[in-house]
């Protein structure tokens, strides 16, 4: 994060430290707060749109494109269109039945809502990405740690000479093209992508999941899910 936004995010509070900390201090050069030590992570100085365009940042320029968009007047700029996941349970009580909600704040895109609620009952219940829980705090500690911003953008290193600035954008390059992969989620057996990558994704990318499910169990829990995970984006 920039000098800008840790000044910014003074005050914010320590998930880690569970109310003793009286909220965070930047440190002067580490990526700690002054008042409980904890990392920044744990302070979860983000926000949902930062984290989209950190990952957008990714994204773009590469053969997952089609997961961002462009942001009107961002000269440029893209953002990941987050695919979410709404489960509404219905619960009988009485004549007048109440509704259960839970909203994913990320589900893979590209996949009926079964299939992804099958590869959420795979992640550890503490994991989960379900709004306002550990699980979307813990996601997002994760991207902070994971896509620091100065992997991605030369400018934003400190003390890099005018041929290093060179040779890291022809390094950010060749990652995008040869390394950079995005997790897919199918079925034992109804893996793999399509002849022109990324283009099964072209379709649902983005769209939030809203149509309700009757229960939202699963007709044959007994299936597996196979994936090569990305879990994050």
């Amino acid at each position: 994060m920039s000098l800008g936004q840790l000044q910014s995010a003074r005050g914010v509070a320590c998930l880690g430290c569970k109310g003793t900390c009286s909220g965070f201090e930047p440190h002067s050069w580490r990526k700690i707060c002054k008042s409980c030590k904890c990392s920044q992570e744990d302070h979860c100085l983000t926000s949902d749109l930062e984290d989209d365009r950190k990952i957008g940042r990714l994204l773009m320029d590469s053969k997952y494109s089609t997961l961002t968009a462009r942001v009107k007047g961002g000269d440029g700029i893209r953002i990941y269109k987050r695919n979410r996941m709404i489960m509404t349970n219905p619960i009988a009580t009485g004549k007048d039945p109440t509704f259960d909600t839970i909203t994913y704040e990320w589900a893979p895109p590209g996949v009926t809502q079964k299939l992804g609620l099958q590869y959420m009952e795979l992640i550890p219940k503490e994991k989960q990405p379900v709004t306002g829980t550990e699980g979307a705090f813990y996601r997002r500690r994760q991207l902070m740690h994971q896509l620091p911003i100065y992997d991605q953008d030369p400018s934003r290193c400190h003390g890099l000479l005018e041929n290093e600035l060179k040779l890291m954008e022809e390094f950010v390059k060749q990652y995008k093209s040869e390394a950079l992969g995005v997790g897919e989620v199918a079925l034992p057996g109804q893996g793999g992508l399509p002849k022109e990558e990324g283009k099964q994704q072209e379709k649902p990318e983005g769209a939030e999941t809203t149509a309700a499910t009757t229960n939202g169990s699963l007709s044959d829990p007994s299936k597996e899910v196979e994936y090569k995970p990305v879990p994050l984006v």
